[in-house]
């Protein structure tokens, strides 16, 4: 049986779509056969993340509601041989789902792929529900700022209400200059404040916006200091041991971010801090 994978978020602007998309992809270079499913219902933006946009005629509602049969409405990534891609329905008025069809499609997900990862809507906005109904795990996505942290706790909250146990954190966008000053929250707060496991850890770069911006996953990207980051978080997911940070170690935050990342994946990410 496959995995399916929520990735949520407290509030909008903190990289969870960009974060799924990348999840998706690195699982996908790995061997695994995955499915990247858009439920933020009447406000997708997975589908231009992946650059498929375009070739967008069916959607889960269709499939939900048998307008349309679940390989039609498949779009299939073509620069993985493994990866495919459903959009969520771009109105919300056609985004009612019923619990017997949501069910029927979490079985047919999990019996056909390795993997499920849903891009849930940021907040509890959408397809909220119908993403929780089908996740059997949790990833959130945040970024070290109260704001979003406060939200993120929220929406913790609520699926812990919901039943939800298997819950892991991804921090985005880190930067140490900003951190060093006291403007960010370091890591250690973050977990703080959240109380849930650290999944990965992604440095702010410039390079996840530009693959972004064409529609492209940064593990493709080698100017990337994300992309490592991303294959780091999709190993981890597979259950491959790799360190993430000793909270207990005295240490300076820029020597645990080249521990974590690597020596030539922090030296690609110091010299764009710098820019």
């Amino acid at each position: 049986m496959g995995r399916v994978i929520m990735i949520a978020s407290g509030k909008g602007g903190t990289g969870k779509t960009t974060a799924a998309a990348n999840i998706g992809a690195a699982l996908a270079a790995r061997g695994k056969l995955v499915l990247l499913a858009d439920m933020d219902m009447g406000l997708r933006n997975l589908d231009i993340a992946l650059g498929l946009e375009s070739k967008v005629v069916y959607d889960i509602s269709d499939v939900a509601e048998k307008r349309c049969a679940f390989d039609d409405a498949l779009l299939r990534d073509g620069r993985f041989e493994n990866l495919y891609f459903i959009p969520a329905t771009q109105t919300r008025s056609q985004a009612a789902l019923d619990d017997e069809s949501v069910e029927e499609l979490r079985r047919l997900l999990k019996n056909r792929f390795d993997f499920c990862i849903i891009d849930a809507p940021a907040g509890m906005d959408g397809g909220f529900n119908y993403a929780a109904e089908f996740a059997d795990e949790v990833i959130m996505v945040t970024v070290p700022e109260t704001a979003a942290l406060r939200d993120a706790d929220r929406v913790i909250s609520v699926l812990e209400d919901m039943g939800m146990t298997e819950m892991r954190l991804i921090i985005n966008r880190v930067r140490a200059d900003l951190i060093s000053k006291g403007i960010m929250k370091n890591v250690d707060d973050c977990v703080d404040i959240l109380s849930i496991p650290v999944l990965g850890i992604v440095p702010e770069d410039p390079e996840l916006y530009i693959s972004a911006l064409k529609g492209e996953p940064a593990v493709l990207n080698d100017k990337s200091a994300a992309r490592q980051a991303f294959l780091n978080i999709s190993g981890r997911i597979l259950g491959e041991d790799i360190p993430i940070m000793d909270f207990g170690e005295k240490e300076g935050f820029l020597m645990k971010i080249k521990r974590i990342f690597g020596k030539k994946a922090y030296n690609a990410w110091e010299r764009k801090v710098k820019m």
